[in-house]
């Protein structure tokens, strides 16, 4: 019998823009931003994604994907869009349990959920206005503008996690 082992898949990463209105710019960067952090993830087993970096740091490439998925939904469909919607492996118990608990068995779901997230951000936010406020108790009157800046440099910062971790799982650096 033979046991198929899911790979992450390669991606095609649109270059970023250089040329166009505010929200093609911002909607560009998220994307580019997006689709960096898959890049980082393409080619590895399950095995490799939930590799850790260094002791004591709770991170890797899939506990990054499943943090992802987690901001995109709580900012854009939680918080921008006001949807009813569940907080992904989050807890009370253990708030960054999207870093604790992964499963390589589950690397081809968590990559499924993502991709899910994201599309339904996509098309959720496409009608509204960068100008668009939300309030909330914790964080005050946010805009739509806000929200894409801060994932902007939310998937910044975890894109240079991810260069790391990718080379410590197999050596691949790059962009």
């Amino acid at each position: 019998m033979e046991i198929m082992v899911w790979i992450a898949p390669e991606v095609t990463r649109t270059q970023e823009p250089v040329i166009g209105d505010e929200r093609a710019m911002l909607d560009g960067w998220l994307d580019w931003h997006r689709m960096t952090l898959l890049t980082k993830c393409a080619g590895l087993t399950g095995e490799q994604l939930v590799e850790r970096s260094v002791p004591p740091s709770t991170l890797s490439l899939l506990g990054l994907v499943r943090h992802m998925t987690y901001v995109e939904r709580v900012w854009f469909r939680l918080r921008v869009l006001g949807e009813q919607v569940a907080v992904l492996h989050s807890t009370p118990e253990d708030p960054d349990a999207d870093l604790h608990d992964t499963d390589p068995a589950r690397a081809e779901a968590e990559f499924a959920a993502f991709h899910e997230e994201i599309d339904l951000v996509r098309a959720g936010v496409k009608a509204k206005s960068l100008d668009d406020t939300f309030t909330t108790e914790r964080d005050g009157t946010r805009s739509l503008r806000w929200v894409y800046l801060h994932m902007i440099e939310e998937y910044a910062r975890h894109n240079g996690h991810a260069d790391l971790l990718r080379e410590r799982v197999d050596g691949v650096t790059g962009d």
